[in-house]
């Protein structure tokens, strides 16, 4: 059980040591936050194309006595 923990220790803190070592991991950062704003973006669009349905469904006269 020693020989398999110190193993699996060895091969984390290798992979840290690689990881560390790696000048580039990308840009994070702005990728967080142009997804943030396409999201945002999306769910403006939606939130408008849902007023103005429900506004034309609601301008419809049926004919009902209103």
């Amino acid at each position: 059980m020693v020989h398999f923990i110190r193993n699996a220790w060895e091969l984390v803190r290798a992979r840290v040591t690689l990881l560390r070592a790696d000048p580039e991991r990308g840009e994070i950062t702005t990728t967080v936050i142009v997804t943030a704003l396409m999201a945002i973006a999306a769910i403006v669009i939606v939130a408008i194309i849902v007023a103005k349905l429900t506004a034309k469904a609601e301008s419809i006269d049926l004919g009902l006595g209103r």
